[in-house]
């Protein structure tokens, strides 16, 4: 491929920018650092926040336009599966980031994690079923798929959410009940993973009806095949994604650092914390999940939507409890009886959802609905 095709369509001015955005956010906060070591003002406080949080998504967009560049030359699963994992990444960083932090945060992963589970299962997946449903009369999903994603959401949030509150002391795991937890959750990811670009990778593409009908499969090239012709793309794109999301790794801790105290001064519910960084975390996410609908690729909408929230719980999940363990902090997973039931509900009504012979603008109401009544509990929740 020639360098000067790798200039112009890789190495773009914006992705320049988006790298010596982050990157000069990073140099400037380091040369601040000795006049924000006291308590700033209000004002100030939040000024700085939204300047690093808006430098924080747009280097997330960043991330997700390399990764989504790789995702359509790697093809399904395998491009989902590197946007997916990036996005992944970006929140395990943030959490990390909190954890590892002044003060006390046992349970910044819970509500992140639980925050994104709401958005992605119902935020997410019912803006793009209504948005798809409403261009297109039919979406066809490979069920066979989706029921693999689900499977895991059910068994991954199940030990990270409940069996805390039955097995754990005060909502947490104990050490000895922590570390095969770990391992039994890295070996179930990565077999997952095996299997999904391995023997599986069909289940996880488009369906064709012109191609022979609601679950026929859609041709496409040998990843090997793609890597050996593009493999001076893929590696450029890969860097400048590395490159991207590096500052976003450093910039974490300030953000997480101010973001609690500037809740703090508000009296903002706790869970807020959590629910703040899914969203920006997620919101690239969402916006090319919506994108995946609105062209009538409903496979892929659920690759990125239910994949992101599976590689989401099954990596978050041993991070935050293998840091509990290293440092000592305690890491409250169980969730309360209401978030619990609107866990329950939402696998409940995923699950009806993608049962079905085709998807529709209606199911993505009955999503949107629960989402609101998330938001409720948060806000509107007694004592």
């Amino acid at each position: 491929m020639p360098k000067d095709f790798l200039h112009t369509s890789v190495v773009t001015p914006t992705a320049l920018l988006r790298i010596g955005l982050g990157w000069g956010a990073f140099v400037v906060l380091l040369i601040a650092e000795p006049p924000r070591s006291g308590a700033l003002p209000t004002p100030v406080l939040f000024a700085a926040l939204a300047a690093i949080v808006v430098v924080i998504v747009v280097c997330a967009f960043g991330v997700v336009t390399e990764a989504e560049h790789l995702a359509r030359r790697l093809g399904d699963p395998y491009g989902s599966l590197v946007l997916t994992l990036s996005i992944v990444l970006i929140e395990v960083i943030l959490i990390s980031a909190v954890m590892l932090g002044p003060g006390d945060h046992a349970t910044i992963a819970r509500d992140s994690v639980m925050a994104a589970t709401m958005i992605v299962l119902n935020l997410i997946i019912g803006a793009a079923l209504l948005a798809g449903g409403l261009r297109h009369d039919e979406l066809w999903v490979n069920r066979t798929g989706i029921s693999v994603y689900l499977s895991f959401l059910v068994v991954l949030v199940t030990a990270a959410f409940a069996f805390p509150a039955v097995i754990g002391a005060d909502g947490a795991y104990s050490a000895q009940q922590a570390i095969p937890i770990v391992i039994i959750t890295v070996l179930l990811y990565a077999f997952f993973l095996y299997r999904q670009t391995g023997a599986q990778h069909m289940d996880f593409q488009e369906v064709s009806e012109t191609a022979g009908g609601p679950g026929a499969e859609t041709p496409r090239a040998a990843i090997a095949s793609i890597l050996r012709e593009h493999r001076t793309e893929v590696v450029s794109r890969v860097l400048l994604l590395l490159t991207t999301v590096t500052p976003i790794m450093l910039l974490s801790h300030d953000m997480a650092m101010h973001l609690d105290d500037g809740l703090g001064r508000l009296g903002a519910p706790v869970a807020l914390s959590g629910i703040l960084i899914a969203m920006i975390v997620f919101l690239p996410e969402a916006i090319t999940t919506v994108r995946a609908a609105w062209t009538g690729e409903p496979q892929r909408m659920s690759n990125l939507a239910h994949g992101a929230l599976v590689s989401c719980v099954g990596l978050t999940l041993p991070v935050v409890l293998a840091i509990g363990l290293v440092t000592g902090q305690s890491v409250v997973l169980a969730e309360s009886p209401v978030n619990l039931l609107l866990l329950g509900v939402s696998l409940l009504l995923s699950l009806t959802t993608f049962s079905a012979r085709r998807v529709t603008a209606l199911h993505g109401a009955a999503h949107l609905f629960v989402f609101l009544l998330y938001g409720l509990s948060v806000f509107y929740r007694p004592g």
